[in-house]
Formats: C-alpha cells, sequence, structure tokens
C-alpha cells in the first residue's frame, strides 16, 4: 500500500474505455506523458497519433481548427490565443525585412497598428489601398510584395470585397489572406474566390457567446505548417477551455447567423427610414456602396452588423448609449448572443491617425450596431426610444 501523499498526488486519472462521450471533452491539461523516448519521437514525427505538450497541440485545438477548417473548405488550421495572434502567426510566417505588404485601406483598426508597428520596427513596407480602386491596387503591388490582407466584409463600414478580382490582380505568387470574421463561412468561404489563407477573430461569431478570447487561422498544409512555427516560437497559442467552448459554439453558428441575418435585415430598412439616422450601412440595403458585391458574393447571407450614423457626433452618440443601456449595452466587441453597440471612433479605430480614420470612412457620427438573437421588435422599440430625443 503506498502512502497517502503518494496515492492523492498521483489521483485523478480515469481508467482507459470504448464509449465515447456526447459532448466533446475538455483536455486541461499542460503536457501529455509518453512511456519513453522512442515513443516520443515517433509522436513528435506525426507517425504516431498523439500529443506531448499543449503549447504545441492539444485534442481541443485539433478539434477546432478541423471544425474551422472543414467550414472554410480547407482541411488544416492553428488555433491562437486572439485574433491578433492569430494575424501575427500568419503574416510573421511569410514576410521579412525588406518584403512589401498590400493591405486594404478599410481595415480593423488593430490591423492597422500591427501593420505599421511590423514597418517602423522591422522594415516590412506596407502600401494601404482602397479597394473599391483595383487600379491603385494594380499599382500598388511591387515585386518584393508578398502578402495581400483585406477583410470579406469591412468593418465597420461593410464593404463587400471583390474578392475574385484581387486574386486576378495579385497573381499566385502573392499570399491573399482574408479576415472572414464578419461574414463567416456562413456568409462566403474565401478560399473558394482564391484566399490562401482565411482568418478569424473566434472570439466573435464562430463562438457566439461573448466568453472566449481565441483566433484561428485555415489554409492549406504548408502554409500552417508555417504558421504554426511562428505560432510556437512567439507563444501565441490557444488555451484548450477556449477551444473547446468555441468547438460548443461552432455547432449553432448556421442558426445564429440566420437569425441574425433576418433580423438586421429588417432593423436595416426600418433605420433607412428613421428621421433621426442619416445614413446606414448594410450591405443588404440597395444603397449601400457594395450592394451589387453583397449579391454576387453573400447573395442574401448579410449578416447581423448595421453600421448608423447620425448628426451630432460622438456627445449624441454617447447619449444614445445611456439611453439603450441596460438592454443593449455599450461593448467594445461583436457578436455576442445579446444585441449590442460599439462606437469605431473610439474603441476598434481610435488609435488610427484622424486622416487614416477618415479615409477609412470611419466619422464621429458613426455607431456600429451588433444584432443578437432577441426579437426584432423589442430591438425596434429599444433603438426607436434611444433615437427619438427627449424633452
Amino acid at each position: 500500500m503506498t502512502h497517502p501523499a503518494t496515492t492523492a498526488t498521483r489521483g485523478g486519472h480515469v481508467p482507459p474505455f470504448s464509449t465515447p462521450p456526447s459532448a466533446p471533452a475538455i483536455y486541461m491539461t499542460t503536457a501529455f506523458d509518453l512511456p519513453g523516448l522512442a515513443e516520443f519521437e515517433e509522436v513528435l514525427a506525426g507517425r504516431e497519433p498523439g500529443y506531448f505538450y499543449t503549447r504545441v497541440e492539444n485534442p481541443n485545438h485539433e478539434a477546432f481548427t478541423h471544425d474551422v477548417a472543414r467550414l472554410e473548405g480547407f482541411e488544416h488550421g492553428v488555433a491562437c490565443a486572439s485574433g491578433m495572434g492569430a494575424l501575427s502567426a500568419a503574416v510573421l510566417s511569410v514576410v521579412k525585412t525588406g518584403d512589401h505588404i498590400v493591405c486594404a485601406r478599410a481595415i480593423y483598426g488593430s490591423t492597422h497598428q500591427f501593420l505599421l508597428q511590423l514597418q517602423a520596427s522591422f522594415q516590412v513596407n506596407v502600401t494601404f489601398v482602397d479597394l473599391n480602386d483595383l487600379e491603385s491596387v494594380r499599382k500598388a503591388i511591387r515585386p518584393s510584395t508578398r502578402m495581400m490582407i483585406c477583410e470579406s466584409v469591412s468593418n465597420p463600414l461593410l464593404e463587400v470585397t471583390d474578392l475574385q478580382a484581387l486574386r486576378q490582380i495579385v497573381g499566385s505568387s502573392i499570399i491573399l489572406l482574408v479576415d472572414n470574421t464578419f461574414a463567416t463561412p456562413c456568409g462566403i468561404r474565401p478560399k473558394d474566390y482564391g484566399a490562401d489563407i482565411v482568418w478569424h477573430s473566434a472570439s466573435k461569431y464562430l463562438n457566439g457567446h461573448g466568453d472566449v478570447m481565441l483566433g484561428v487561422i485555415v489554409g492549406g498544409e504548408e502554409a500552417m505548417r508555417k504558421a504554426r512555427t511562428s505560432m510556437l516560437l512567439y507563444g501565441l497559442n490557444a488555451n484548450p477551455m477556449e477551444c473547446w467552448l468555441a468547438t460548443r459554439g461552432l455547432r449553432t453558428l448556421p442558426l445564429r447567423m440566420a437569425r441574425v441575418t433576418q433580423t438586421a435585415q429588417q432593423l436595416a430598412h426600418w433605420l433607412a427610414t428613421h428621421p433621426r439616422v442619416k445614413k446606414v450601412f448594410y450591405p443588404g440595403l440597395t444603397s449601400h456602396s457594395t450592394h451589387q458585391l453583397a449579391q454576387k458574393y453573400l447573395q442574401d447571407r448579410f449578416g447581423g452588423m448595421i453600421s448608423i450614423e447620425i448628426e451630432g457626433g460622438a456627445s449624441e452618440i454617447d447619449t444614445i448609449f445611456h439611453k439603450l443601456a441596460p438592454a443593449i449595452p455599450f461593448s467594445p466587441t461583436l457578436a455576442d448572443a445579446r444585441t449590442t453597440v460599439s462606437y469605431p471612433a473610439g474603441t476598434s479605430h481610435k488609435f488610427m491617425a484622424a486622416k487614416d480614420r477618415e479615409a477609412c470612412g470611419v466619422t464621429a457620427g458613426i455607431f456600429r450596431l451588433s444584432v443578437g438573437l432577441e426579437d426584432f421588435e423589442d430591438l425596434r422599440q429599444e433603438l426607436d426610444r434611444a433615437l427619438t430625443p427627449t424633452g
């Protein structure tokens, strides 16, 4: 009989069993035990299925990336600790000092910051271009261009990118990386139009419940092998629990996207007629600048994001946010199950230079509505009360 200290220390292991669990298990472990050195080498080389260290890989990482890759039409993926971690792994696996990146001018603010940091600290040249002007994209390409970065649907003005045209312009030798966070694979699969790497902030729609910090990239085997190396060396790995939660969220992704699209479409049409609203940005409206591209790429899957422009700027929007709370809270994220609002000029795009924000069309009078799973009429009434001036 062993000493209680030994028994307690070595406890907690479940004996092998043959009946699979109905729901995926969570593998909250730092490492995996191996019989010896030979077995370790077999697992390390991929000749024997298994795991050895969670920073390298974990069953929950593999389950999540496998599901996202299949949804996006790929076979391989890498999970990271955040959306920005996933972007870092993708970009740093491709470019080096002296290389050139072309990026959409209308882009998530932190993507813009990240690329400027690469330029300032590591001499990776970056050119920001207006994707609505394809000739400017063509002129931006250099012999040293290694990557083109864009969003399938832009944040926050929901401009739909002509991915087919971009692929033709950049050619086969330049990596096309597409942020598909807003559209999700339920709206568009960028791979079908030539994307090499698809990137998500999985904290958003893929998880869908506002309780995960996670990023993911998916792509071809060689691209993901290189990205995995960057992920490992820079310590960008995801947590098993976050991957497990996101895997659970993926199960309802098509249902959630169908619901938020239906409600957002109704709200966008109603908001477009509201006397307080100056402009509504929603790709399902014929008034949207890229509506024709939305019909081509998204068809009727326009998504749950709406941006709204009003007169009066930040102070008026702050008043609206206070009137909406707590039913529709101000939350600097998106794609929760509940409806939320955000202020791009003061959150997602806050640290862009004013001239860059202006070039993106992100003015002080725009706020963003992330439509959730609530009833349309309840949301309409709450928004109407908040938009209607008091006194």
